[in-house]
């Protein structure tokens, strides 16, 4: 079974909080694994980027239609025969099990772990995104870590893009996703 899953294309989903830099190490992953690369936050409907861009915190309730999406996207690219990458906040299990689904099991995901203090300096670092600095503390109270899940990459970001994605890179080639 292991070597019919790594002879499909895959889905990597880039996730963690707001700051930890998702789409700068996807964008580095994409590359290196010469696979598509999907900006989940441009997959949120209108309403859940007003929300956020006030400083309203999303519930599971705003966030289903924006996961269904994504899970589509990846199913879409996977039916293709086209592997691809989405960066996905993808905080809680049942999000990801939704996104797991939607994929057909052949789904990885590279976690990006930091210090609240680390993801606090980046998100006033950032400019022109809507998601405030301020809703930092909802999401990492909403985040499930998914250490033990299968088919995670953990990636501590106290690092440079080039260092996080490689050590990415390290962890999907252990779990047999090359490019």
């Amino acid at each position: 079974m292991p070597d019919e899953q790594m002879n499909r294309p895959h889905a990597i989903i880039v996730m963690g909080v707001s700051g930890c830099g998702k789409s700068s190490v996807g964008e580095k992953l994409a590359e290196a694994l010469h696979l598509a690369f999907v900006e989940g936050d441009a997959r949120h409907p209108a309403a859940n980027v007003e929300k956020m861009s006030k400083g309203i915190p999303l519930t599971d309730e705003d966030r289903m239609p924006w996961l269904d999406r994504i899970g589509e996207e990846i199913k879409a690219s996977l039916e293709k025969s086209e592997g691809i990458i989405v960066s996905c906040s993808a905080l809680k299990r049942l999000y990801r099990d939704r996104l797991r689904t939607a994929a057909g099991g052949n789904l990885y995901f590279v976690y990006l772990e930091g210090s609240r203090a680390l993801l606090m300096k980046r998100m006033g670092e950032r400019k022109g995104h809507f998601m405030p600095a301020s809703l930092l503390d909802s999401q990492l109270a909403t985040l499930e870590v998914p250490t033990g899940e299968p088919g995670v990459v953990t990636v501590d970001i106290d690092d440079t893009v080039d260092g996080i994605a490689a050590t990415a890179l390290e962890g999907l080639a252990i779990l047999g996703v090359t490019a």
